[in-house]
């Protein structure tokens, strides 16, 4: 099994950016937990953050035809981007949209994801355990 993680915007300030909400692990800790689950499963996994919207776009096209399942935490393009939403919905690809904090908790912007409407599941609030979820999810047939 393959699976492609994107990261969207401030992803790579873990652990500086608003701990309060988003916990004091680092991108690279969370990078590490992500290769290191994988690694004992036996899962083929490639992680790729961006803070620009059409790198994330292009990393979901180029997936297409190559990755068994994609887990996204698009950040902020959450809730502005159609772009990503389309990417995702043309490539066909089960996705699963992951989000550290729980949003649905926080601020009104924050409760409108376009990406949801393609994604096969959405994990909220687990913190990046968040993640190892969503892989789960994945390669366990749904």
């Amino acid at each position: 099994m393959k699976i492609l993680v994107i990261n969207g915007p401030n992803i790579n300030m873990l652990g500086i950016r608003e701990p309060e909400h988003y916990g004091k692990e680092t991108y690279k800790d969370l990078c590490r937990k992500i290769t290191g689950y994988c690694d004992e499963k036996h899962i083929a996994v490639k992680i790729y953050q961006s803070n620009h919207e059409g790198d994330l776009v292009d990393q979901i096209q180029k997936a297409y035809g190559k990755t068994d399942g994609i887990v996204i935490n698009p950040g902020a393009y959450t809730h502005t981007s159609i772009a990503i939403l389309d990417a995702v919905k043309a490539v066909g690809i089960p996705t699963v949209e992951v989000h550290i904090s729980k949003v649905e908790e926080r601020e009104d912007f924050r409760q409108v994801s376009y990406v949801r409407l393609a994604c096969v599941k959405t994990i909220t609030g687990h913190g990046t355990d968040g993640y190892i979820e969503a892989i789960d999810f994945l390669t366990e047939g749904r």
